[in-house]
């Protein structure tokens, strides 16, 4: 069965209550996930952490599944923020795509090691926050067609569509990004494989002369 959060409905006012931002809100719901989980977790915990009522958490997300998503969102936006540099960088659009695709798992397997708790949260809401998760792979995508765009440009890579292009690298890397596969990322011979693969990725890319 899917795990999912319990929130209390009621809407308690206390006008005596700090007033808090939104990235307060989800910070402590990380924290919340991190120590509970997404099974045990519920609102009056988070509101619990900040010292004010469930009803303040309301006033700010007008529902369980708004609060989800938005820590969701949030943590996916903190993993992706470096590749947006890499995307954005000047330079050969080779070298960009294999050290954005590198960066990329090497963020993914951070995070399990460094942030167990909330990775094994976010595998387990994943059938609930698809919607999501398919937003931050059309960004992460987009950033990937970006690279691909300006590589053609330069004359490096061979015409073609570009989104398509950033699609088919996208798939054929998922062994090492993909949380799917996290159980093999511990493999010893993972950074080999990656290499492998993105030299074919590469020479698939290219432009040949003639």
């Amino acid at each position: 069965m899917r795990a999912r959060w319990r929130f209390s409905t009621a809407n308690a006012d206390d006008m005596s209550e700090p007033a808090l931002t939104r990235e307060q809100f989800l910070e402590a719901a990380m924290e919340v996930l991190r120590r509970y989980g997404p099974a045990k977790a519920t609102v009056v915990d988070v509101a619990r952490a900040l010292g004010v009522s469930h009803g303040s958490v309301y006033r700010h997300f007008p529902s369980k599944a708004a609060l989800r998503d938005a820590v969701t969102e949030r943590w996916l936006a903190r993993m992706s923020a470096p590749l947006v540099e890499i995307a954005a960088e000047d330079g050969p659009a080779a070298e960009r795509l294999a050290r954005w695709v590198t960066a990329l798992a090497g963020i993914k397997r951070q995070k399990v090691r460094g942030d167990p708790e909330l990775f094994a949260t976010y595998r387990a809401l994943f059938g609930d926050i698809r919607a999501v998760v398919q937003a931050h792979v059309d960004q992460l995508a987009g950033q990937l067609t970006a690279i691909i765009e300006d590589g053609m440009r330069r004359g490096e890579f061979a015409e073609g569509d570009p989104a398509e292009k950033a699609r088919a690298v996208f798939d054929a890397t998922s062994r090492f990004h993909n949380p799917a596969h996290a159980a093999e990322w511990d493999d010893p011979a993972i950074d080999r494989d990656l290499a492998g693969v993105l030299a074919l990725v590469l020479r698939g890319l290219a432009r040949t002369e003639g």
